[in-house]
C-alpha cells in the first residue's frame, strides 16, 4: 500500500505536466506561500525559535535573548541620532513567533520615551505566525501589514529583517557548452520533479529538441528545454570567464527589497538593519537549500513541507538602496556586530546573574559570535537617510 502523495506535490506536478517547467523563484514561492499547502501555512513550530527541537531550524532570537536585547539598544540609540521623533514607524518583517521583537521592547524599557513614541508594526503573510505573535506580544500595541507598503509612511521608519532576505528567491543561471541556461523545475522520465534548464540563447527549436533527446526531461542531465514562443527575454549573467557547470544567482526579490527600503529612508528617514547568511561579495554557487526537522534535504524532495532558502545577495540589496537614495555602507559579521554592541559584558553579566546557567550562556555566546558558527556565516546591513550615521556603521554612512 502506497503513501498518499503530499498534496502541494501533487497540485506541481500537475501543473507542469499541463503548462510545462516553471522557474526556480515560482517553486520557491509555490512552497513556502502556496496559502493551502505552503511551508508557513502549516508549520507552526518552523523555527523551534525557543530554542525547542520541533522545529527545523534555529534562529539567533532562539538561541540567546542577547541577540534581541543588543538590537533593541541598537534601536534605541539610533532613535536618539534621528533626534527621538514621535511617533516613527518600528517595524518587523518577516517577525517568526514574535521572539525578537519581545526582546527588542523589552530592551527598550531602559528609555520609556522610545516605546512611547513607537508606532509598531509586523509585516507577516502567514496567518499561523501571526497568532503565534499575537500570543508572545500580548499586552503590546500591535498592527500587522501582509506589505512593507501598507505600514503608513509620513514617519521615520526603524526597520529589523532577522533572515528575511533567505526567504527571497534567487533565479539560477547554468554555464553550459552552448552558453547561459536558466533552472527550471519540470518532470524527469521517472514523472517526479527534476531541474532541466532554459537556454537564455535559444538554439532553433529541433536542435533544442535533439540535444534533449527528443524533449524527454532528465534530473540526471539537465537538458535544456524550448522556451515558451512568449518567454521575455534575460540578459545574459556575468560572469564569461566562468569553468561549465558554474552557477551564479540573482534575486530580483531581494534587490526589489533593497530599493523599495531605499526609497522610503530617503523619503521619510530612519534605518534598516537587514541580517542574514549570504555573501559579502558575489561570487558563484549554488545557494538553493531545504530543512527538515534540523537536517537538509534535496529541494524538490518534500514541497510544502520543508524550508526552502537562499543566501541573502547582500551586494545587489546594497546597490539597489544606494541608487534609490540612501546610505549602505558595505556589511559587517554578526560576529562583530554583536561584540561591538557588547555581547560579551552582556554575557557575564547574565552567568554572573545564574551562574548554574554560566556553561549555557557561553555555548550561546558562541553560537551566535563564533566564527565557526553564526558569527562569520551571518552578516549585518544597514541602510539608512543620508547623513543618520547610525551606530557602528559612522565612518561609512
Amino acid at each position: 500500500m502506497s503513501l498518499r502523495e503530499p498534496a502541494l506535490l501533487g497540485r506541481l506536478k500537475a501543473q507542469i505536466a499541463q503548462d510545462g517547467p516553471i522557474s526556480v523563484p515560482e517553486y520557491f514561492t509555490r512552497c513556502l506561500h502556496d496559502p493551502r499547502d505552503g511551508y508557513y501555512a502549516n508549520r507552526p513550530a518552523l523555527g523551534g525559535m525557543t530554542g525547542g527541537s520541533d522545529g527545523d531550524f534555529v534562529t539567533a532570537p532562539g538561541v540567546s535573548q542577547m541577540f534581541g536585547e543588543l538590537i533593541g539598544l541598537w534601536l534605541v540609540e539610533t532613535w536618539d541620532r534621528l533626534g527621538r521623533p514621535a511617533p516613527f514607524r518600528l517595524v518587523e518583517m518577516g517577525p517568526g513567533d514574535g521572539t525578537l521583537m519581545s526582546d527588542i521592547l523589552r530592551a527598550g524599557r531602559l528609555l520609556p520615551a522610545f516605546l512611547e513614541a513607537a508606532d509598531l508594526w509586523l509585516v507577516e503573510v502567514s496567518p499561523v505566525l501571526r497568532a503565534a505573535q499575537k500570543d508572545r506580544l500580548a499586552g503590546a500595541s500591535v498592527r500587522w501589514a501582509d506589505r512593507l507598503e501598507e505600514v503608513p509612511a509620513g514617519a521615520p521608519l526603524l526597520l529589523v529583517a532577522n533572515e528575511l532576505l533567505d526567504c527571497l528567491p534567487a533565479r539560477q543561471f547554468v554555464k553550459t557548452p552552448d552558453g547561459w541556461a536558466e533552472r527550471v523545475v519540470g518532470l524527469g522520465d521517472n514523472g517526479e520533479l527534476a531541474f532541466g534548464l532554459k537556454p537564455l540563447n535559444p538554439l532553433p527549436l529541433g536542435e533544442a529538441a535533439r540535444r534533449a533527446g527528443g524533449g524527454a526531461f532528465s534530473a540526471a542531465a539537465e537538458p535544456r528545454i524550448p522556451p515558451s514562443p512568449s518567454a521575455s527575454p534575460t540578459p545574459p549573467p556575468q560572469g564569461e570567464d566562468l569553468a561549465v557547470g558554474a552557477i551564479l544567482e540573482s534575486s530580483p526579490a531581494q534587490a526589489a527589497l533593497g530599493s523599495e527600503l531605499g526609497h522610503r529612508l530617503a523619503r521619510d528617514g530612519g534605518a534598516a538593519l537587514l541580517i542574514d547568511y549570504g555573501r559579502a561579495t558575489s561570487e558563484p554557487g549554488d545557494t538553493l537549500q531545504a530543512i527538515r526537522a534540523h537536517r537538509k534535504e534535496g529541494p524538490l524532495d518534500s514541497p510544502g513541507q520543508a524550508d526552502l532558502t537562499v543566501w541573502a545577495d547582500f551586494p545587489s540589496v546594497l546597490e539597489a538602496a544606494r541608487q534609490a537614495g540612501a546610505s549602505a555602507p558595505p556589511v559587517v559579521t554578526q560576529g562583530d556586530f554583536l561584540r561591538a554592541l557588547g555581547i560579551e559584558a552582556r554575557a557575564q553579566a547574565l552567568a554572573a546573574a545564574r551562574p548554574d546557567r554560566a556553561e549555557v550562556v557561553a555555548r550561546q555566546l558562541d553560537r551566535l559570535t563564533g566564527a565557526a558558527q553564526m558569527g562569520d556565516l551571518f552578516k549585518v546591513a544597514c541602510l539608512s537617510a543620508p547623513g543618520l550615521n547610525p551606530p557602528l556603521f559612522e565612518d561609512e554612512a
